[in-house]
């Protein structure tokens, strides 16, 4: 698959219909998103839940990929399993490459509960134990009963599992830490509430041996299931992270290297994610969590925000090649956990800056690009533009001119491979502004023009390689060569 100057589409959001259409509807989509500039779609959770409307992520049976009666459906929330064969296929049709939501930290729904031993714990100190060890009854057991043994006879039981929320026996939730020999809370996960390795429902324990050998073969044999060519890891920051090392390494082993690996770590500081990269050996990227708050911060502070911070701390700065950057996501958008969702005045700046700069593989939102919970999305236009911009414009040394509270911008200076290749881009948060850019003195004498169609001027670049390129007030503007 060609990755050069790449864009990944995250393809839903959390108000999808439980209708069972999303992977026939990806299948019926895939020219279009060729046409368009994308060049690899990450799906949702594509496996069985523990009831169909939900999205994915409380997980029951990773084998079963919508094609066993379990949980009162065979479906999941987004189609069959020859659905999404069916839709794989397609993509790869048109070159798109296919990366599946994959969700190892926890399990839900179980089949039968099981008697053993535990401790609560402060949900603000997960270190600190509020009761003495006792017997509890927790939902740990699963047998999956509608698959009967197909593609793994694997059963899960309580000591697979480091800690649960409910015990059965008195109806109490709470976080209870399951008792074992060599069993405790993982040391390499995110230190918040003392240790944040428990997120929710059972807590899979990711040092069990049998744990390891069972979902690394089911990591390679759904990529072989499916022809996947890559995945996005949940929840990484409450996983055992040298699992996740050993998971990619046996991944990669049986795939090939170049099998592909983004995982969320939600945290917006900068030296814990570079941490966290040196920890697993720099085997995957992760979302630019930092750059996401700062055009967050950006977008509401209006023209109070100083644009020569916009990129401080983005890990696509710092670890340009490890780097994911996005707008929003399903995480971040209205009504969800992590809400943080940018002020739409600014999400044509925000897409521009990460669809035009050098560095970062950047990830377009579902409900950016068509909309949320039905209702057409205004930036459709502006992302079909930048896409585009993207694969003809955007190639070759970008130049910075970060040096204005308000308007800030940057130059590509094109390469030899693509003719014609090279841009400015500006934007603002203020009042309209302008900016001498220099883009290289082989361009003295063209003319350039504004292709969002915010500006009607043109620009004709001097001797010495500068244009003095303007931009509309609170908006972006991008200049290319004319024909």
């Amino acid at each position: 698959m060609n990755m050069e100057n790449g864009a990944m589409m995250q393809y839903f959001e959390w108000n999808l219909p439980n209708d069972g259409n999303l992977w026939k509807q990806i299948k019926a989509d895939s020219k279009h998103l060729h046409d368009i500039g994308v060049t690899a779609v990450w799906i949702p959770p594509a496996y069985k839940a523990d009831e169909q409307q939900d999205e994915g992520y409380a997980t029951y049976d990773l084998f079963d990929l919508g094609e066993f009666e379990q949980k009162g459906t065979v479906r999941t929330k987004y189609g069959t399993k020859k659905e999404l064969t069916e839709m794989v296929k397609e993509l790869h049709k048109y070159q798109i490459s296919v990366y599946l939501d994959t969700v190892l930290n926890h399990k839900t729904g179980a089949d039968f509960t099981e008697k053993f031993m535990a401790q609560e714990v402060d949900p603000q100190d997960r270190n600190h134990m509020l009761t003495e060890p006792y017997e509890i009854q927790g939902w740990t057991g699963y047998n999956f009963p509608g698959r009967k043994d197909a593609y793994s006879d694997f059963k899960w039981h309580y000591y697979h599992f480091s800690g649960t929320e409910m015990d059965d026996a008195q109806r109490k939730t709470g976080i209870y830490r399951i008792l074992g020999e060599n069993k405790y809370w993982s040391e390499n996960v995110d230190s918040e509430n003392g240790n944040y390795d428990f997120l929710l429902g059972n807590d899979i324990d990711l040092k069990h041996p049998e744990v390891i050998k069972e979902l690394n073969k089911w990591g390679i044999w759904v990529a072989k299931e499916l022809g996947l060519n890559g995945i996005r890891m949940d929840a990484i920051k409450h996983m055992d992270a040298q699992f996740i090392k050993q998971f990619l390494e046996a991944l990669r082993a049986e795939l090939g290297e170049d099998y592909y690996a983004v995982g969320e770590y939600w945290n917006g500081d900068l030296d814990t994610l570079d941490s966290y990269l040196d920890s697993v050996g720099n085997k995957l990227n992760l979302f630019d969590v930092p750059l996401h708050y700062n055009m967050f911060g950006a977008s509401q502070s209006g023209k109070e925000f100083d644009m020569q911070k916009i990129l401080d701390n983005a890990l696509a700065v710092n670890r340009p090649t490890l780097a994911v950057t996005f707008v929003d996501n399903h995480d971040s958008q209205r009504g969800s956990s992590l809400e943080s969702q940018i002020e739409d005045w600014f999400k044509p700046l925000a897409y521009g800056l990460i669809l035009l700069m050098k560095d970062g593989y950047p990830c377009i939102f579902y409900g950016d690009y068509y909309g949320i919970s039905g209702k057409k999305s205004p930036h459709r236009l502006i992302i079909e533009i930048l896409l585009d911009a993207r694969k003809k414009y955007a190639y070759g040394d970008m130049d910075m001119y970060f040096d204005h509270p308000s308007t800030v911008g940057f130059v590509r200076k094109g390469d030899e491979e693509h003719p014609n290749s090279g841009l400015a881009f500006l934007m603002s948060n203020g009042e309209a502004g302008n900016k001498v850019m220099n883009i290289g003195e082989e361009h003295k004498g063209e003319v350039w023009y504004e292709i969002t169609g915010n500006i009607k001027d043109e620009v004709t670049i001097d001797e010495k390689g500068n244009g003095n390129f303007t931009v509309s007030a609170r908006n972006l503007a991008v200049w290319i060569k004319k024909a």
